[in-house]
């Protein structure tokens, strides 16, 4: 796959400000593809501020047609938890639509995704956004943060993934997941799980390192207590890390051999960069695009050069 820093051409109509100015110092390109074969409860993110001179050199636009594009609640259900979700559907799209699954970070909800549905839905791509069970205070799905773990999110993002393919607007054969932070790392585990069912992949900053720091905690499954509270602020139970003191998430990720797009910021205090550039190295085909001064979650000029990305990965990757 080529390597573009310039605006893509969609083929169809669409309105989309992408912001593009200083490529050179903003953002760049590690590694491309190889040629042979991703709210109202606050966010763990550090937003970083934008001065009003750098956002006016860096912003351009571009003025199109955009679908418009209708919004539901839709459910899954796993297990005896039901899971509640958002779903955007572009109008005169298609009978069919290639589609994207949303997958948000620890404690947050789908909420965390909106801005990125929006401009995917105008493109003519549906997007669904859930919240995973237990995976934040102020989930609307069932379940409790003290019951949720990685495996637990990756059985919910399972389930989702069996109802969005039936849904008669969907074109099964070009589901896409998109994860940010956590929801990167379960995106990771689960598209490995079911490459079969998944054309490509999306991550925005991938919490891999999650279970590195969960290791790095605890030494052995005796050392976790009943409860914990995970980065401070919301608290999960023992199920949370005693399956991961042992996992090796690279190696379970490496599994997915389609191409990978990789999202991440330099600044990231989070999630640190080299755990997109470890991810890089294990995945047999993958591309990481670093937004430089980009800390973890995004917002203005940078959330709309990593939609830039999203949609020349996606415009590439459909197989019809």
């Amino acid at each position: 796959m080529k390597k573009r820093l310039s605006m893509i051409l969609l083929s169809v109509a669409i309105i989309l400000s992408f912001v593009l100015g200083g490529c050179a110092q903003e953002n760049s390109t590690v590694s491309s593809f190889e040629e042979s074969d991703l709210n109202t409860v606050p966010d763990i993110q550090e937003i970083e501020s934008e001065s009003e001179e750098t956002q006016t050199e860096a912003i351009q636009t571009q003025k199109q047609e955009a679908y418009e594009y209708e919004i539901e609640e839709l459910y899954a259900q796993r297990d005896d938890n039901r899971i509640y979700g958002v779903i955007y559907i572009p109008k005169d799209a298609g009978e069919r639509m290639p589609t994207v699954i949303y997958a948000h970070g620890y404690g947050v909800t789908h909420q965390n995704g909106i801005q990125y549905a929006q401009k995917l839905a105008a493109a003519g791509y549906v997007v669904y956004c859930f919240d995973f069970c237990g995976g934040g205070n102020a989930s609307q799905s069932d379940g409790s943060p003290l019951e949720m773990s990685i495996f637990t999110e990756q059985a919910d993002l399972e389930a989702v993934i069996t109802v969005i393919q039936a849904l008669e607007y969907v074109d099964a054969e070009n589901v896409y997941l998109f994860g940010a932070s956590q929801g990167g790392l379960v995106s990771g585990i689960t598209a490995a799980a079911n490459k079969d069912k998944i054309q490509g992949l999306i991550l925005l900053y991938p919490g891999f390192s999650i279970v590195e720091d969960i290791q790095a905690l605890f030494s052995s499954v005796e050392d976790i207590p009943e409860t914990y509270s995970m980065f401070g602020w919301m608290t999960v139970g023992r199920i949370y890390f005693e399956d991961l003191l042992d996992y090796d998430v690279y190696s379970v990720i490496s599994a997915y051999d389609k191409d990978v797009l990789l999202i991440h910021g330099d600044s990231d205090g989070i999630v640190p960069l080299s755990s997109s550039e470890r991810a890089l190295e294990v995945y047999p085909s993958a591309e990481l695009n670093v937004l430089a001064g980009a800390g973890h979650g995004l917002s203005g000029a940078k959330a709309d050069q990593a939609v830039q990305y999203m949609l020349e990965y996606l415009q590439t990757h459909k197989t019809h």
